[in-house]
């Protein structure tokens, strides 16, 4: 085809075939497309394939949370000590700072650029629907917060066994810690994501996760301590059920034979660690479904 003004040099237009072609490889489907999202998500919660300045803070602070464990090891094999100097149920509850910093740090990541960028409707489009970047998200924040909580007990066990201490009842006591270190990773994970979701900004999002595990806390801490010295001892337990950290405290407590950490060692019975585990249980559930409103709202 060409045209030709009076006056003008002769233009000449073509059209190209620039070899488009249909796709004829295998079609994976949603359940690969899931498990690509939360692959990426969790290696992205440690800063694997992301710039070098992403990968330092959550491997310093998984740095912090392991050497701890393996300093109290070197101790117990050098004393030949009889017993850990800490449980493995406690350990968590010890270095909670750390797991909320983590937590703080790397929740936002995992949700708020896509929020501020707009792309999670990009992700909606077939194959991927709204309860597969849920699951995956969750899934892998939950699983970092695992591996996070989890290699330092695995550290604490291995020494206890380098050290010969009793092979049975560590063995029992380092299943205890994992049940324990689950729980609260499936509790965190979901918190820190309702928490981060609800807003674009990765800042806005670090201090609502900082202050829903810092300040309920630190409120529940010292309203525990006043209770307990000015005699209230049997509402305790209760004003455990308002925290997050002191909740997983109560479940542990309740079941799997810890140390209690609530002021004079008054943690709950068996009987109120069941509303313990029952309210850790809806919380869980409650992140799950708050993140699904959520995310039906954004991904429109």
């Amino acid at each position: 085809m060409s045209s030709h003004t009076p006056g003008a040099a002769p233009e000449t237009t073509r059209i190209h075939n620039i070899g488009y072609r249909n796709y004829d490889g295998a079609r994976l489907g949603r359940a690969y497309a899931r498990r690509s999202l939360f692959s990426q998500s969790l290696r992205g919660a440690y800063g694997l394939g992301r710039s070098a300045k992403s990968k330092v803070l959550p491997m310093i602070l998984f740095a912090v949370m392991c050497v701890p464990a393996a300093i109290m090891v070197a101790v117990a094999v050098a004393t030949k000590a009889n017993k850990l100097p800490l449980e493995y149920t406690n350990y968590a509850v010890v270095m909670q700072g750390i797991i909320g910093l983590y937590l703080a740090s790397q929740a936002p990541q995992s949700v708020s650029r896509d929020l501020r960028f707009k792309t999670v409707p990009l992700y909606f489009s077939r194959p991927v629907e709204r309860v597969d970047y849920v699951l995956a998200k969750y899934g892998a924040m939950a699983s970092a917060l695992f591996v996070l909580t989890a290699v330092p007990l695995v550290i604490l066990y291995l020494g206890a066994l380098l050290a010969k201490l009793d092979f049975a009842t560590q063995t029992e006591d380092f299943a205890q810690g994992l049940v324990s270190v689950t729980l609260l990773s499936l509790l965190y994970g979901g918190l820190g994501l309702v928490m981060a979701a609800l807003t674009p900004r990765r800042g806005f999002g670090v201090a609502a996760v900082i202050a829903t595990l810092t300040i309920t806390y630190g409120a529940v801490s010292t309203v525990q301590a006043i209770a307990w010295e000015t005699g209230s001892s049997g509402v305790v337990q209760w004003f455990g059920l308002f925290s997050p950290a002191t909740l997983i405290d109560g479940v542990q407590v309740a079941f799997l034979g810890a140390t209690s950490n609530f002021p004079g060692e008054a943690g709950p019975s068996t009987s109120v660690g069941v509303v313990y585990l029952l309210v850790v249980l809806a919380l869980i559930a409650g992140s799950y479904a708050a993140l699904m409103r959520r995310y039906r709202k954004v991904g429109l």
